[in-house]
């Protein structure tokens, strides 16, 4: 089966930066996109970054110019890096991952358990 896992998240102080990682294993045809999400105490689950396949990137208006997406397709990996860490930062960070796990198979999202990120004043 498809796992992801996380890892790389911690406390910090304000200012502070840290880098999030997700590996993909098992049989996976193809993945389409990666993307991390977040989800602060008591609020909804929001989308953070996005990388396709392709290389393109995109980012929540919040996290424009401090977090950076990237991927390593050899290992199925992708990071997210948070630069200039706030407080409003502080969430449980998901990965996620859209693949299509068998040839001729619809597409799916798979989840990592997450990794909380907190953000000291």
């Amino acid at each position: 089966q498809v796992q992801l896992v996380e890892s790389g998240g911690g406390l910090v102080q304000a200012g502070g930066s840290l880098r999030l990682s997700c590996a993909a294993s098992g049989s996976i045809f193809s993945i389409h996109a990666m993307r991390w999400y977040r989800q602060p105490p008591g609020k909804q689950r929001e989308l953070v970054a996005v990388i396709t396949s392709g290389g393109s990137t995109n980012y929540a208006d919040s996290v424009k110019g401090r977090f950076t997406i990237s991927r390593d397709n050899a290992k199925n990996t992708v990071y997210l890096q948070m630069n200039s860490l706030k407080p409003e930062d502080t969430a449980v960070y998901y990965c996620n991952a859209d693949c299509t796990v068998v040839a001729g198979w619809r597409r799916s999202n798979y989840w990592g358990q997450g990794t909380q990120v907190t953000v000291s004043s």
